[in-house]
């Protein structure tokens, strides 16, 4: 640990020696602000000079101003917080630092929006909200539950879906699983997404990256579709009315997509399909929709890759 907060400040040191380009900064004209420009400098020759004493110590951040110790400590996971909680006991339980860790793995939570319980800190809260998490990893109903005997979500389709979209560390299968089970959660799911100004591919993409896709095609599958295209005509009105799009035509569009991917991107499909080929295809069961834009849908699958990969 103490060769990561070395590296710390390190960089710090050299970003102020150098520019974007490599190159050495010019004489600042301004004295004032040259010695507001050269904190980072100060803070490597403080930390240099700390080392300098004994090369084979930890640097002690409780002798380093409060302002600095906490940067330093962000730049620490939360194991390695709470590593540094048993040298620097009040820095590493920082109120800042585990609402920071709290706040950007789990981006909402209803206990948020008010004051924490009395006897709870920001750090036994991390720890409550990463052991919800195993939870609903290994069993989607005993975690929500979880989650709520605590306080830390509220029964509410809206705050439920919003903990969904801004949390990464639940496991996308039982996440598809209990969306499945709850339908209302889902639809306040789908209603937070903006597709606004988004082509096709990069939309689909997009959700898909939120809500899994099932492995087999069945109503599950069918109604996200769904749902997706009525999402996706009411953020772009303007591409509604200038391409001719319409909910329908879009879930022709996405089903198309989804195939076109796995005839693409699956080793087992010897016969590619062509470009003309995806084209005459779908404009069979779209006709409204230009050739120009089945064209430039083709090419982006043919470029990126698989929409629900």
């Amino acid at each position: 640990m103490g060769q990561g907060l070395w590296r710390v400040a390190r960089n710090q040191q050299l970003q102020q020696e150098y520019g974007e380009h490599g190159g050495p900064l010019p004489p600042h004209p301004h004295p004032r602000r040259h010695h507001q420009h050269c904190q980072g400098a100060d803070i490597y020759q403080l930390l240099r000079a700390r080392r300098g004493k004994e090369q084979k110590c930890f640097i002690d951040l409780e002798m380093l101003p409060p302002e600095l110790s906490i940067t330093i400590l962000s730049y620490l996971n939360a194991t390695d917080l709470c590593l540094a909680s048993c040298v620097w006991q009040d820095l590493g339980h920082d109120e800042y630092l585990w609402q920071g860790l709290c706040k950007s793995t789990w981006g909402h939570c209803s206990i948020y929006n008010r004051r924490l319980p009395y006897g709870i800190s920001y750090r036994r809260l991390y720890m409550m909200l990463d052991e919800g998490s195993l939870t609903f990893n290994a069993n989607h109903q005993e975690g929500i539950s979880y989650f709520m005997s605590k306080g830390i979500l509220v029964d509410h389709p809206k705050e439920l879906a919003k903990f969904i979209f801004c949390t990464r560390t639940l496991n996308w299968k039982m996440l598809r699983v209990y969306l499945d089970e709850r339908r209302d959660v889902l639809d306040e799911l789908v209603t937070l997404h903006n597709f606004s100004n988004q082509f096709l591919p990069n939309a689909l993409r997009d959700f898909f990256r939120h809500i899994h896709a099932p492995e087999e095609r069945g109503e599950y599958l069918e109604t996200l579709i769904t749902k997706f295209s009525h999402r996706f005509c009411a953020c772009n009105p303007a591409l509604v009315r200038e391409v001719g799009l319409s909910p329908d035509a879009v879930y022709v569009l996405c089903y198309s997509l989804i195939l076109l991917s796995i005839d693409l991107t699956s080793p087992h499909v010897k016969n590619k399909m062509s470009k003309r080929e995806f084209i005459r295809n779908t404009r069979r069961a779209a006709q409204n929709i230009s050739e120009d834009f089945v064209g430039h849908l083709y090419d982006n699958i043919y470029l990126i890759g698989h929409v629900a990969a």
